[in-house]
């Protein structure tokens, strides 16, 4: 058997008016997928998704740069440069590229990926908890308590943790860190006992501001504080994971555990957060590995896009180290060390904001109950594409995302 052939399909879907989003001062006017399809003489086909934030149309020039590495190799025996952490640009397509050919080699091997990463002796979980991440469209200036019914409605739908961010540029409407706390009580008070909470700080935040927010949510036992300041200030989140007792997480950027370590090391990550759109499922199950082997730090990553590689991540997440273990709470206990090993069972982000195009570009959704994804029982990542996607689903060529000014 031969690769003949590697490809990108470049894919967008406007978001109708309803459905853009905002955080900060960035407007989301539509929803892109890059999509990487390696071809064999035998008709077996690997599919990955990369992270979209690459760009598609440039995603698939790299790629068709990079497919010289792949053509005419024997896909059971080729390997591809693992990313260099150093360039996201080369970074972004290794890793469509990676996800496809452990999507391959899973379809040859008559395995799932969960199996592959994970081994033939680990018990595999059938089931991934998922958490609704949104809270991307309130607005400070026109009532912010629709995140309050936001969250009321993902727990009416069967969701068991939400996750959300801090709203439209705190600069335009006089927000302060007690109006965000207050908004952030009023959340817990009408979900908190059906949900846990999470937040999302962006990197938007200074160290100062992060730490009053970090001890009014330790207040209210949330669950995670995800990026609360710029990711580059490693000292910053040592400091306040040291200082709170809800875990401080990161990492969403990075590539490699030679970035990932110094932050594990120096206790600034609580929770890693790496994601395969952006690293591939190789390094992650690296980086998954060593820092829950060498520092107890769980890895739980970040997945914002589309379906293909939500699957991707549910097989990561299934085959995490610590995933044969029974239980879904006490994250923060466990990665503070004050909860027996293993306590923590694994969680996935499920992006409530991409519109049809997330789950439209397979063949069949994924079959969600309870709030938990189930695993398919198939070979590979479990899942096939739609028919017709260039057709249906054409790239728009305009940013991502709009910088505004008010």
């Amino acid at each position: 058997m031969k690769i003949t052939a590697v490809r990108t399909l470049s894919l967008s879907r406007k978001h109708e008016p309803e459905r853009q989003w905002s955080t900060a001062t960035v407007l989301v006017p539509k929803a892109d997928a890059a999509i990487i399809i390696i071809e064999t003489d035998e008709g077996v086909l690997g599919i990955g998704e990369a992270s979209a934030y690459g760009t598609p149309p440039r995603i698939a020039e790299r790629v068709q740069e990079l497919s010289g590495l792949l053509i005419g190799q024997d896909p059971h025996h080729v390997d591809i440069p693992l990313p260099d952490p150093q360039t996201r640009a080369d970074a972004i397509p290794l890793a469509g590229l990676d996800c496809a050919l452990w999507d391959l080699s899973g379809k040859l091997q008559g395995k799932s990926v969960a199996r592959l990463l994970a081994g033939d002796e680990v018990e595999l979980p059938d089931r991934i908890r998922l958490y609704a991440s949104a809270g991307v469209s309130y607005d400070w200036d026109q009532r912010p308590e629709q995140v309050v019914d936001e969250a009321v409605q993902w727990a009416q739908e069967g969701f068991t943790a939400f996750k959300m961010r801090l709203g439209t540029h705190w600069d335009w409407s006089g927000v302060t860190v007690d109006r965000f706390i207050d908004l952030a009580r009023q959340v817990h008070a009408a979900a908190g006992a059906q949900m846990d909470l999470m937040l999302d700080g962006n990197c938007r935040l200074s160290e100062e501001q992060a730490l009053k927010i970090g001890q009014a949510l330790d207040e209210m036992d949330w669950y995670w504080f995800e990026e609360p300041i710029p990711g580059a200030d490693r000292q910053g989140y040592a400091r306040l994971n040291e200082a709170l007792n809800i875990p401080v997480t990161g990492g969403e950027s990075l590539c490699d555990w030679s970035q990932i370590q110094p932050y594990v090391a120096d206790g600034a990550y609580a929770i890693v957060q790496v994601d395969a759109g952006v690293a591939g499922l190789t390094a992650c199950r690296q980086i998954a590995t060593q820092a829950w082997q060498e520092y107890g730090v769980p890895h739980c990553p970040h997945n914002w896009h589309n379906g293909l590689m939500t699957w991707a991540h549910a097989h990561l997440v299934a085959a995490h180290p610590s995933a044969h273990v029974r239980g879904e709470r006490d994250l923060r206990l466990q990665a503070s060390g004050r909860a027996p090993s293993g306590s923590w069972h694994g969680m996935l982000e499920l992006n409530r904001r991409q519109g049809p195009l997330q789950w439209e570009i397979l063949a069949q959704a994924g079959r969600i109950e309870e709030g938990h994804l189930l695993l398919p029982d198939a070979p590979g990542l479990g899942c096939t594409l739609a028919e017709d996607l260039e057709t249906r689903f054409p790239y728009i060529d305009c940013p991502w995302g709009i910088t505004q000014e008010r």
